[in-house]
């Protein structure tokens, strides 16, 4: 359980660049940082115009000599000071990513980076490569990954439980974007701009999310080949897809689905996975994280609750105020936070993580959710083929 002991010796000395006022995301990256006390926020470059973002530091706290126009001055003043920054967290938009990323690894600093990491596959293979070489964390916010009843689901399928798994369903489809909302929105207008947002919406957007539960919860699981079909219902936005539904085989003979929309009219969230195995099944609703449901064929149906004692030791590790009591989406970002830090303090010490270990997600899952979102639209845009993963 964490209850707020230091376990590390000092905070990790960090940076954000991107998410000032306005930034929805900027506020929750912080927030799970500083929770646990393994970061200290002491510079940043917050925002595109260098006065409003020294202002926004300002009234974070910070020195107003620490609080940089852009990334570029932000790595190379801090590299002079002997009290630097260690370790830096990418929120800006997606087109940047990689080349932020890609700087601050040059720099030797570990990265924290919003998804998709970059665009291309060749670009993610040199950012895997590159934070091998300087032996740096870069860390990717797949955070709705740091709810307990995700790790309890992971022990489960590694115990047995569901038997062997044959069928994957998952679903991030919402109706936010029903109607053309880009056209009032700016925060909305560029994650439908290809040469911002990349060369999809909801897959990169959306997908990568559950794509991402199911590398953790059943790791085995390899993709053979996939099916996409896309559409553009709001006619605006192509050639970006306001929905898509993703067929797949794995290596194994099992299947699985993926519907990602934002044009489900009526479902303000709709984030769903659901794991069958031979023996069980369990599914997790991102609107009722603290519950996860187990149905075991020939049995009643039962809800397993976050913090509970009859779940698997790694599912209550990261327990926060004992069962009962409801956790949310900065409680798992935190936990993702804390998985980020004690990575990179093994790192600064001339370590690595192994999967023994503890895992979270990584370069290489970073590296994983740009391939796929590249498989999906090659498939797409030859008329919806199965293609080769």
């Amino acid at each position: 359980m964490i209850n707020g002991e230091r376990t590390y010796e000092r905070p990790i000395r960090w940076a954000m660049v991107g998410g000032g006022r306005g930034s929805n995301i900027g506020y929750i990256h912080r927030s799970a940082a500083l929770r646990d006390r393994r970061f200290e926020l002491v510079a940043g470059a917050f925002d595109i115009d260098p006065e409003r973002g020294q202002n926004f530091g300002i009234q974070l706290g910070l020195d107003p000599d620490r609080c940089y126009p852009d990334y570029q001055s932000l790595f190379t003043e801090e590299a002079k000071r002997a009290d630097g920054i260690e370790a830096v967290s990418i929120a800006t938009p997606n087109s940047t990513h990689y080349t932020i990323a890609k700087a601050a690894l040059q720099a030797g600093l570990h990265v924290v980076v919003e998804k998709p990491m970059c665009f291309e596959n060749e670009q993610a293979a040199e950012l895997v490569e590159l934070s091998q070489k300087m032996n740096r964390v870069v860390g990717v916010t797949y955070g709705y990954a740091g709810h307990q009843a995700i790790e309890q689901a992971r022990q489960m399928v590694k115990n047995g439980d569901l038997g062997d798994i044959r069928i994957i369903q998952m679903q991030f489809a919402h109706g936010g974007n029903s109607a053309a909302v880009e056209t009032a929105s700016a925060a909305q207008k560029w994650r439908v701009d290809p040469k911002v947002a990349g060369p999809t919406f909801v897959i990169g957007d959306l997908a990568t999310h559950p794509l991402f539960l199911t590398e953790i919860i059943v790791p085995e699981l390899k993709l053979k080949r996939l099916l996409c079909s896309r559409q553009s219902f709001i006619k605006s936005r192509a050639p970006l897809e306001d929905n898509a539904t993703i067929l797949m085989e794995y290596d194994n003979g099992a299947v699985g689905t993926l519907w990602a929309s934002s044009v489900n009219a009526g479902s303000v969230f709709g984030h769903k996975i659901r794991v069958t195995g031979s023996k069980a099944s369990v599914e997790w609703d991102a609107v009722k994280p603290n519950q996860l449901l187990y149905e075991v064929q020939g049995e009643p149906a039962r809800t397993l609750e976050r913090g509970a004692g009859y779940l698997y030791p790694g599912a209550l590790a990261e327990d926060r105020i004992g069962g009962g009591h409801p956790e949310g989406l900065f409680e798992a970002w935190s936990n993702l936070y804390m998985r980020f830090g004690m990575a990179m303090d093994r790192a600064t010490k001339g370590g690595k993580v192994g999967e023994e270990d503890f895992w979270y997600p990584d370069v290489r899952a970073g590296y994983e959710g740009v391939k796929y979102v590249n498989k999906c639209v090659e498939s797409a845009d030859n008329g919806a083929i199965w293609v080769e993963y």
